[in-house]
Formats: structure tokens, sequence, C-alpha cells
């Protein structure tokens, strides 16, 4: 079995916690996730398994999407549910349209402040840590883009929301500062990521699902198949063969007319198979051989 497994989390599990059951579902120890969950999180989780596990690098997905429910009127320490309470205030008899006017301030390119319970390090050291020892320190807001947030339900004090955002966007951060905009601030009690890149939910199994599989599963996919969002460019027999001692082809040896930009990267395939990730590098300076930069080559390993 090689290839990626699309996962719908469950919670109350790490992504970690996922990739172990699968090393004992799938009987081996090359296992390896995209993407990370908090616990508290469901949803769509990329597991690569085997040779699958050699394109992770190119499976961190810049777009994103979730379903979110919030609370109003309370504020915890990790901005979620399984945080201690911090604050509690009355939660106003809010409209519609109050609620929304409060989304409509993030939506677009926003500056985002990461919470402290995170896994991002401050001087080699994850944030998380710091925070369960009671410390705090400084974090710098970084650019996050909100491309659609819409509300799907309001059940005072709960607000159910979807969200599409850019790589690096907490939730969490966001629904907290929502809160603190409506004046009684809120924390985040359920969150499902229902997107990730081109991976979608109605295309993930469970894991009890993959539990009562015998064999080889039907749903993995093959390791083209999970960077399909890249074009395909064939290439040559003879470029097949120098591939293998990471010579990258000629334009003229691919049956691609150059319909990719200066630095897009594509699948280099042999035989319909992926041999090689590459960027399309036309005019190289620092090496002259070839129209392609290689990235990773998998044929010959």
């Amino acid at each position: 079995m090689h290839g990626l497994l699309l996962i719908d989390k469950p919670a109350g599990m790490s992504s970690h916690d996922v990739v172990r059951q699968v090393r004992r579902i799938c009987r081996t120890r090359k296992v390896g996730h995209a993407g990370t969950l908090d616990p508290l999180a469901t949803g769509v989780l990329p597991i690569a398994v085997n040779d699958g596990t050699k394109i992770l690098q190119f499976l961190f997905a810049d777009n994103k999407s979730y379903r979110a429910t919030l609370k109003l009127g309370e504020t915890t320490d990790t901005l979620d549910a399984e945080g201690i309470v911090l604050s509690e205030r009355n939660v106003p008899a809010l409209t519609a349209e109050q609620i929304e006017q409060a989304c409509s301030r993030f939506r677009g390119d926003i500056m985002q402040v990461p919470p402290m319970y995170s896994a991002l390090k401050k001087n080699g050291v994850p944030l998380y840590r710091l925070a369960r020892e009671g410390k705090e320190v400084e974090r710098d807001a970084r650019p996050v883009n909100i491309s659609r947030m819409e509300i799907v339900d309001i059940d005072l004090p709960f607000v159910t929301i979807e969200v599409e955002c850019s790589k690096g966007t907490y939730i969490r951060t966001l629904i907290d500062d929502i809160g603190e905009v409506l004046g009684c601030g809120a924390h985040m009690t359920a969150l499902r990521r229902t997107k990730s890149g081109v991976f979608d939910i109605v295309d993930c199994v469970t894991l009890d699902e993959l539990k009562r599989v015998e064999g080889e599963f039907s749903g993995l996919l093959s390791m083209d198949a999970a960077l399909s969002e890249h074009p395909a460019v064939s290439v040559c027999e003879e470029a097949a063969v120098a591939l293998r001692y990471g010579v990258p082809p000629t334009l003229a040896q691919t049956n691609s007319e150059a319909g990719f930009s200066a630095g897009q990267l594509v699948r280099l395939q042999v035989a319909g198979r992926l041999a090689a990730m590459a960027r399309f590098a036309p005019q190289r300076t620092k090496e002259k051989r070839g129209d392609f930069e290689l990235i990773r080559v998998f044929v010959g390993q």
C-alpha cells in the first residue's frame, strides 16, 4: 500500500494519534500526515503511507475550508472549549445583522496574532509549552486571508460559521476576535475541516471504515493522483533515463507546449506515472541544462 489516505479525523484524537492508528491498521511504520488538526477538530486529514510519505512536502495546501461553532459570552485560555474559562459576560440580544457586521470586519486580507496554545515556536520552544508554564510572550501578527465567511446558524449564545481561508489561519483566534468586536467575548466549541486544498470531506473515510478493509484499499490515492492540482508533463524515454541520474528534461523532450508559467510546480510523468516534481525554469542561470528545476525525483529510488 503506497499513496495517500484521506481520513475523516474524529474528535478527541491528535493528528499523531491518527498516524499511530494508521500504522497499526496498515502494518507499516512509514506513515505521516499533512496539515495538523487539534484534538477538538474533526475532518479532512491527509495521511501518507509508505512511498506516499515522499510527497508530503508538496501537500501543505494553501487554502482550507472549515465549519466552526462559537459560544458567545465566555473566553478561555486556549480560545476553545478545552481551555479554562477566563471571563464570563452577558450576551446581548444580538441580531443577525449585528453578528454579520462583526464578521465582515475579518473578511479579506487581515493581520492575525497566533494564539499562545499553538505549535509555533519562540526561540525554539513551542508556544503551548510556555503557555502551560503560565508564560505569555509577544507574538508578531501575521498576514492571513479570509476569502469567505458565512453565518449558517444562530442559536444564541451559539453561532455557526463557514470559513474559507489561507494556510496558517487560526479559526480559534478569528472567533476570539469576533467575540471581542461583539463586546461579549467568545470561544470555539466545534471545528470541522471540510476541505484542504483539492481534498474534500466527501472523499474521506473514517478509521473504523479503514479497519474493515482487507488488503489494498480502493480509496487510496496514488502519489500522482494526490498531486493532481499540479500540471502533468510527460517526458520521452531518453529524458526518463536521464531523470534517474538527476538530469532535468528540456522542453523539447516533453509533450508540453509550455502552457504554464515560469516557476510553476509540475509533475513529470513517465508512462503515466509520477517520476519527479519540478519547477518550470526555461531560462535558468545557475544551471544550463534542461528547462526544469528538479525538486524531488522518484524514479530509480
